[in-house]
């Protein structure tokens, strides 16, 4: 059986709705949520806030329904750039990002689109669904992102409240599928109450009319999802990767091209 996340549960000052919105999920199947925390800078830098305390929240999370296991709950930090100064703080260095176990971006203008995709130390990049899309997507950054191991996410619970944004969310969502071609992408609620959520199988059969193919939209809730926790993991934990590579002599090297009849001969010859 699949194991299905919702990595976008709206952070709110409220205890007991935030602690409804995760019971929700548990019943509705899901065996992982996200807790976002939003920062906004608007021009001057502002700090972002520590995660909440999961234990203090949940100090027994909920059972999921249909297993026997508790729900797992993280932590996650979205960050809406519309400057590049505000980019320093998707680092790997930066305190603000190694606290937290998901980092995304939301990013204003094409040009940080393609930062972010390139670049940027994140494991999610958000795609905006609440008005029509300010930018077109580019296929090299697209497809930098996806080689990076970043996912794409799309959030449901905007097409739930309001027409308008219904229609921006579809029409955001084909567009990018028609670049990614179903790849790296995930679905989440973005809810902000109960009543917003949905089973994974309802988000599944939504997929399809965001352009994804059936399968790409059970992976969606599912296998993407927790490709996109392992790579916040290993954001956290991974100081480098370091390669070697056997380097060849230059004499060797030259002598490897040269046709067989013209190579220099060895005592083995």
């Amino acid at each position: 059986m699949a194991l299905f996340a919702d990595l976008n549960i709206a952070n709110t000052p409220d205890r007991k709705r935030l602690q409804s919105l995760i019971e929700s999920a548990a019943h509705l199947g899901y065996s992982t949520v996200a807790i976002n925390h939003v920062a906004e800078f608007q021009g001057k830098r502002q700090e972002i806030a520590k995660p909440i305390s999961i234990t203090e929240l949940y100090p027994s999370p909920p059972i999921v329904q249909g297993k026997s296991k508790p729900i797992k709950i993280l932590t996650r930090l979205t960050v809406i750039v519309s400057d590049a100064s505000h980019c320093n703080d998707l680092r790997t260095t930066s305190p603000h990002t190694r606290s937290y176990d998901i980092v995304a971006v939301s990013p204003k203008t094409e040009k940080l689109f393609h930062v972010a995709c390139m670049t940027l130390d994140v494991d999610l990049i958000c795609i905006n669904v609440t008005e029509k899309q300010p930018y077109h997507f580019r296929r090299p950054s697209v497809n930098g992102a996806i080689e990076r191991g970043i996912y794409f996410e799309l959030a449901y619970s905007p097409a739930i409240k309001d027409s308008t944004m219904r229609r921006y969310t579809i029409s955001n969502a084909l567009s990018l599928m028609q670049i990614c071609k179903g790849k790296n992408i995930i679905m989440s609620s973005a809810a902000e109450r109960p009543l917003e959520l949905r089973g994974p199988y309802d988000i599944a059969n939504l997929g399809l009319l965001f352009g994804l193919t059936e399968g790409d939209a059970k992976a969606a809730v599912s296998t993407n999802c927790r490709a996109a926790l392992l790579h916040g993991e290993t954001r956290k934990t991974a100081l480098g990767v370091i390669y070697t590579v056997k380097k060849i002599p230059a004499t060797e090297e030259k002598d490897e091209e040269r046709p067989l009849s013209k190579r220099a001969k060895t005592k083995s010859d």
